[in-house]
C-alpha cells in the first residue's frame, strides 16, 4: 500500500473565496489521508485497536491528543527524511470518534500538501506523481510512537481507569496489556489525490463540522426506538446501505459517546500550517513557486476611514435595526432553521 499525492505542477487555490482554504493549502495538490490504528491485520485501517479504544473513552482528552501527536509526528518525520521527501510539510488534521452506527471509532482525517519546503528553505520540492510517502514506513513509526506515548502518559499519571480496566492503573499490568499490540500489523490508509479545489472544499465541508449522525439519516422515531440509515462497508453496491433501529436509550447513549471534553480542539494544523508561522510559511512557499499572492477580499476594508460609522448592510424594514442572517436558501426550497417551539421531530444540529 502506498500513500498518494498530487502531480508537481498542481494549481493553487487562489480562486477559492474562503481565506481558510487559501491559507492552509498553499498548493493545489493534496492527498487525503486516514491515520489510525487497527487490531485486525487484514482489514483497512480506520480505528484504534479495541484494546486502546476501550480505555480511550475513559481518557478522551489524553488519548485523542496522543492520536493527533503520534499521527502528525509520523508524517512530519518521514517527510523530513532525505531518503524520502526531505521537506518540511504541512498537515491539517480532523478528529472523528464515530463509525456509521455511532459506535466508538476514534480516527483522524488528514489533508497534506503534495510537497513542501526543502530543509534549507531554498526551494519547493514536490512529491512524485500520485505518491507522497511510503505507507509501510509510516505505519511502523506511527505504531511505535502511539505505544510509546501511551506508556509515557501512564508513567506520568495522566491516565485513569475504572470498572473492568481498574487493574491497568498498575504500570506492569498496563505494559502487559499493550504488549500484544506490538506483534500485530497496524495500518495507515492513504486516499488518492483530490481532483481540484472544489473537491477539497467538499471534503472539508463533510469532515470539519460533522457530528455523529446527520439529520438526513434519521428515518423514524416510535415506541420501538429510533430508526436510521447506515453504511455497511463490508458490503458492496446497493447492499451497503442498510437500516438499523436502536432503543431510544441506546441511541442517546451512542450519540453521547462522541461529546468531546470541554475546550478540546478537534481541528489542528501542523508543520508549515501550524500557527503562528503559517502566514510566513505560505508566503515563502509562494515565493519559491514564483506565484502571485491572492488578492485579499478584505483589502478594500483597510481603505475605509475608521472614523466613519459603518452602515449595516441589512436593516429591518420595521424598526431600522440591524438584521442578523441565520440562513440563506433558494426560492421554493424549505429552510432548515426552525423557530423555537414544541419539538415534533428529532433534529440534531449538524452545522
Amino acid at each position: 500500500m502506498v500513500a498518494t499525492s498530487s502531480a508537481a505542477n498542481a494549481t493553487l487555490y487562489d480562486n477559492l473565496a474562503f481565506n481558510f482554504l487559501r491559507d492552509i493549502v498553499p498548493v493545489g495538490g493534496i492527498s487525503s489521508t486516514y491515520y489510525a490504528l487497527l487490531a485486525h491485520p487484514s482489514v483497512p485501517a480506520k480505528t484504534l485497536p479495541a484494546r486502546i479504544a476501550s480505555f480511550a473513552y475513559q481518557n478522551k482528552a489524553v488519548v485523542y491528543d496522543l492520536l493527533f501527536k503520534a499521527s502528525s509526528q509520523a508524517v512530519l518525520t518521514i517527510a523530513a527524511d532525505p531518503e524520502h521527501l526531505g521537506v518540511r510539510i504541512g498537515i491539517t488534521a480532523v478528529l472523528h470518534t464515530w463509525g456509521s452506527t455511532m459506535t466508538h471509532h476514534p480516527h483522524v482525517h488528514m489533508i497534506v500538501p503534495g510537497g513542501g519546503i526543502s530543509l534549507d528553505g531554498s526551494r519547493w520540492l514536490s512529491c512524485q506523481p500520485r505518491f507522497l510517502l511510503p505507507v509501510p514506513v509510516l505505519t511502523k513509526l506511527f505504531q511505535g510512537l502511539m505505544l510509546a506515548k501511551l506508556l509515557a502518559a501512564h508513567k506520568a499519571g495522566r491516565l485513569s481507569f475504572f470498572g473492568p480496566h481498574a487493574h491497568l492503573a498498575e504500570r506492569r499490568a498496563f505494559a502487559a496489556y499493550l504488549a500484544p499490540l506490538r506483534r500485530i500489523t497496524w495500518y495507515v490508509y492513504a486516499k488518492p489525490p483530490f481532483g481540484g479545489p472544489k473537491a477539497v472544499l467538499a471534503y472539508l465541508a463533510r469532515y470539519t463540522h460533522r457530528v455523529a449522525i446527520a439529520n438526513s439519516r434519521l428515518l423514524a422515531r416510535d415506541q420501538q426506538g429510533v430508526t436510521f440509515r447506515y453504511k455497511d462497508y463490508r458490503a458492496d453496491g446497493r447492499a451497503r446501505q442498510k437500516v438499523m433501529t436502536l432503543a431510544t436509550s441506546e441511541f442517546i447513549r451512542r450519540f453521547l459517546l462522541h461529546v468531546l471534553p470541554h475546550g478540546f480542539h478537534r481541528i489542528r494544523h501542523y508543520g508549515l500550517l501550524a500557527r503562528p508561522s503559517c502566514a510566513d510559511n505560505i508566503a515563502r512557499a509562494r515565493e519559491l513557486l514564483a506565484l502571485t499572492m491572492p488578492q485579499d477580499h478584505n483589502a478594500d476594508a483597510g481603505a475605509v476611514d475608521p472614523n466613519q460609522p459603518t452602515t449595516p448592510s441589512h436593516l429591518c424594514p420595521c424598526c431600522g435595526g440591524r438584521m442578523i442572517t441565520i440562513e440563506i436558501f433558494k426560492r421554493g426550497s424549505t429552510p432548515r432553521h426552525r423557530p423555537t417551539g414544541p419539538i415534533t421531530a428529532i433534529r440534531i444540529d449538524t452545522s
